[in-house]
């Protein structure tokens, strides 16, 4: 699948403390409501235990978002806190057990979900900054992204005869695969697939059952989909060629790869910037939230910097202030951006936000740095991964930090080579980064984190625009970051089991937020 900037990198916008865990465990569910024609009866969820889940499913949030999902919610919905409570109350009959299989991805869900139909399985993994892929159905591989509609078609007709017997059907692209004695056809288009002439199919008795899988992505994907460069030597080299500002680079890319044209791209992108300036003022404001472990700290930010009682550090400190803000917001089950991720959520659009109100500079200018930003977010989705689980806080923070560093360079009227030696710097100086978090919430040392991204981005953006060397090409820095990943333990890559995670203070804490939410007693809903 192509990597595109408002499905993988600038979004989704979301609440929650994790986009790995709440908004791709909402995706996941969101398909696995479709996969039941939309009634579940009982859902059984397992996570293996060798993977990341069995420790954070609960405190991070897949559990809040994959039974929103299937109750068919947004990722942005104000229920979300209460969807385990209100999922039982429907009805719906839960358990989540851990099981030893040895699954291959850390970020792993097999659901088995029934109903007085029947039953179905799905396996799906959580890749990162919200992304997500369904691999399995009723033990046949797939490969599905939610971002097309599907229709999923069982037949006792063989592979040949069931591809025939398609023929009229209009869908962007038809396989068929075997299963026992009969087939599965797997129909997908970037339209809604018309449903008469499978219906006739159904009545004739060529198919078995239907089932039709709604795209739970903003940009949707065809066979006619096509990107101009999927890395950053591509870039560079077609910038040499045709120079242009990265964010322009950006909108031909997203354009080119969603269909859209380039006022759609910046329309889309200055949307996104007006609900992350009003997330900041309700941080700014100040949020209340029971199961967190840190309080309302940028009110206190901002009266010492107002009193004039703060080290002067330019616009460093309004972007700190944003941060904060943003980060707080995000502990209290507001509404955010992932960028590219929830855990990573607050860097990017706190320090460019925080330099452009410096600057005098419009929602517009603002939105085409974002734009850079994501087309550096696509080089590092592409070969790699946003996803803490895999690569640590590196994946993150550090992912962060690069799209900031362009996103700066850009704001600044910067050209792409040096919004790309920017990225390239940012990231250097992040490599091995890993994720602990304390008491097994997304917020300390989440938030340091993404101040230290904020700074990172801003001194690099400066290095870049005088002309610093940045030794390392941005590819050659991603390659390094994956490969600094596969060498990482897992106790250091977001499973609560290392770092910051296991000491003394942290365990404490984690203890005493699980006895506020009545842990142990059934209270929570977790067992």
């Amino acid at each position: 699948m192509l990597v595109s900037i408002f499905n993988d990198v600038i979004g989704p916008v979301m609440r929650g403390p994790s986009s790995s865990h709440c908004a791709a465990a909402l995706r996941i569910g969101r398909l696995g409501r479709d996969l039941m024609g939309g009634e579940i009866a009982e859902v059984l969820v397992e996570f293996d235990v060798h993977g990341s889940l069995p420790t954070t499913h609960d405190t991070q949030g897949s559990d809040m978002g994959l039974f929103g999902g299937l109750m068919g919610w947004e990722a942005d919905d104000d229920r979300l806190p209460d969807s385990m409570r209100i999922i039982q109350e429907g009805g719906v009959k839960v358990r989540i057990e851990t099981v030893d299989v040895r699954d291959e991805h850390p970020n792993t869900y097999r659901l088995t979900l029934k109903n007085a139909r029947g039953a179905h399985f799905l396996k799906a993994i959580s890749t990162g900054g919200g992304m997500m892929e369904v691999i399995e159905i009723d033990g046949v591989t797939v490969s599905l992204h939610g971002d097309a509609h599907v229709v999923l078609a069982w037949s006792d007709l063989a592979t040949s005869a069931l591809a025939d017997a398609l023929a009229p059907v209009v869908a962007d692209t038809i396989r068929c695969q075997a299963v026992g004695a009969g087939s599965l056809a797997i129909l997908a288009d970037v339209r809604p697939i018309a449903d008469a002439p499978l219906a006739a199919m159904l009545a004739k008795g060529q198919l078995r059952a239907l089932r039709h899988l709604s795209p739970v992505l903003p940009v949707l994907s065809s066979r006619s989909s096509h990107v101009p460069f999927r890395t950053c030597a591509e870039l560079l080299a077609v910038h040499a060629k045709a120079p242009a500002p990265l964010w322009k680079h950006a909108v031909a890319y997203e354009a080119a790869r969603g269909g859209l044209t380039e006022a759609e791209v910046l329309a889309k992108m200055v949307a996104l910037v007006r609900i992350l300036r009003r997330s900041i003022a309700q941080g700014l404001a100040g949020t209340h939230y029971e199961d967190r472990v840190l309080g309302f700290q940028s009110g206190g930010f901002a009266r010492e910097l107002a009193a004039g009682r703060l080290l002067d550090a330019g616009s460093l400190n309004r972007g700190i202030l944003y941060v904060t803000a943003l980060m707080e917001v995000k502990s209290s089950m507001g509404v955010i951006i992932a960028m590219p991720t929830a855990g990573a959520c607050a860097a990017l659009p706190g320090i460019v936000i925080a330099l452009a109100e410096d600057r005098k500079q419009t929602e517009e200018d603002v939105a085409r740095a974002f734009l850079a930003a994501g087309l550096i977010g696509v080089f590092i989705a592409t070969e790699w991964t946003f996803a803490a689980e895999v690569g640590g806080c590196q994946a993150e923070g550090g992912s962060a930090a690069a799209m900031a560093g362009a996103a700066l360079v850009t704001l600044s009227g910067g050209d792409t080579p040096q919004a790309c030696a920017a990225a390239s710097m940012a990231m250097q100086s992040m490599i091995g980064l890993i994720c602990d978090p304390i008491a097994n919430r997304v917020e300390a040392p989440c938030l340091g984190k993404n101040v230290m991204a904020a700074a990172n981005a801003l001194s690099c953006a400066n290095m870049a625009l005088s002309g610093f060397d940045q030794v390392i090409p941005f590819d050659e820095v991603i390659a390094t970051a994956k490969r600094v990943s596969a060498q990482m333990p897992r106790e250091l890559r977001c499973t609560a089991l290392g770092g910051l995670s296991i000491t003394p203070t942290s365990l404490a804490i984690e203890q005493r937020l699980l006895a506020k939410r009545g842990c142990g007693t059934g209270g929570c809903g977790c067992g």
